[in-house]
């Protein structure tokens, strides 16, 4: 996948979950839901990438409804 240079070109949408699905708050990318944890987070790629391809510091992290990631909360 290509992507722009420019990261910030990119809009990002505030999270609602009641509208919509949860975007993360970092980089935009879509999260899935984690049923087990009540949290959402980025579909899994290669190491250290979302499905994107997307190399964010977030990506092994549970997120809140609103797309932000839970700090020092990783994959199991």
């Amino acid at each position: 996948m290509i992507q722009p240079a420019n990261r910030s070109a990119w809009p990002i949408r505030r999270a609602d979950p009641s509208t919509g699905p949860i975007t993360c708050a970092t980089c935009g990318c879509r999260l899935k839901v984690d049923a087990f944890e009540e949290s959402w987070r980025h579909f899994p790629g290669s190491a250290g990438r979302d499905a994107r391809g997307c190399r964010v510091e977030c990506v092994g992290l549970a997120h809140d409804a609103h797309g932000l990631a839970f700090v020092g909360h990783t994959a199991g």
